[in-house]
């Protein structure tokens, strides 16, 4: 790892105090970037990433509770980062939740909240992150998609759609913001090790493993490593692009 990969840069993750969100916390601290993190529960966690990051890499970390899915909550994280970087570089939408159910059987507010949490979050940090990176004439927007918004996947229509409505809104941000040297990117995970994918049976477990031809599941450190990768200049020519980190899965 270049430890200087994204040194002098300021960044931004939403959902950062676990899985893949703090994979990409952590590997962003450790090239060097100072991070601001959102989290929705545990502050005592939050706290603890923040000191361990602090003290392990010299580099400015603080996290904010936040819910993605406001508009007030998103422009007030961006606030606090320029309070406390003066500039924002990158900004990783990864906040995301699961309520899976077959669409006969799932409610509208099931519906809503995956939209909230996992759309309309998106729209609500690009809005507010696009600003100070205008001014700025650059930046780096990267947002976490998932093989189900490519494949589709029965029992998770409203994830499947809110997944893939942020494949077709980063496409579209990239030629907006393109001519101001802002790029956006997607990356879309397949099965990852997480707390979110705990509570699945074995038996879901290995059908997923069979369709997947590396035959593994991937982890956290897998996806924040392309993140890294689309947030540093190396990435520099590279925009609208959707990167499958799936394994294979997609194919």
């Amino acid at each position: 790892m270049n430890n200087q990969q994204l040194a002098g840069k300021n960044a931004i993750v939403t959902g950062g105090s676990r899985g893949i969100g703090k994979a990409i916390v952590s590997h962003f601290a450790a090239a060097g970037a100072n991070v601001l993190f959102t989290y929705a529960r545990s502050k005592e966690a939050a706290d603890q990433l923040c000191d361990e990051l602090k003290a392990k890499y010299q580099v400015n970390v603080l996290a904010i509770q936040a819910d993605a899915s406001k508009a007030d909550a998103a422009q007030q994280t961006i606030d606090e980062a320029l309070k406390a970087f003066a500039t924002v570089d990158i900004l990783v939408n990864n906040a995301g939740i699961t309520r899976d159910s077959l669409l006969m059987r799932m409610s509208e507010s099931q519906w809503d909240e995956v939209m909230d949490n996992n759309l309309k979050s998106v729209f609500n940090y690009t809005k507010a992150a696009i600003k100070p990176m205008m001014k700025a004439r650059s930046g780096s927007i990267i947002t976490i998609s998932s093989v189900v918004g490519v494949q589709g996947n029965a029992g998770q229509a409203n994830y499947a759609a809110s997944k893939a409505g942020v494949i077709g809104f980063s496409k579209s941000m990239a030629k907006e913001l393109g001519s101001r040297n802002i790029r956006v990117n997607v990356v879309a995970p397949g099965y990852i090790t997480t707390d979110m994918t705990d509570g699945l049976s074995e038996k879901v477990l290995d059908a997923i493993k069979a369709q997947t031809p590396l035959g593994r599941a991937g982890s956290p450190e897998e996806i924040s490593n392309p993140v890294v990768f689309l947030a540093s200049d190396a990435a520099s020519y590279i925009t609208g692009h959707v990167l499958h980190v799936d394994g294979g899965m997609a194919i």
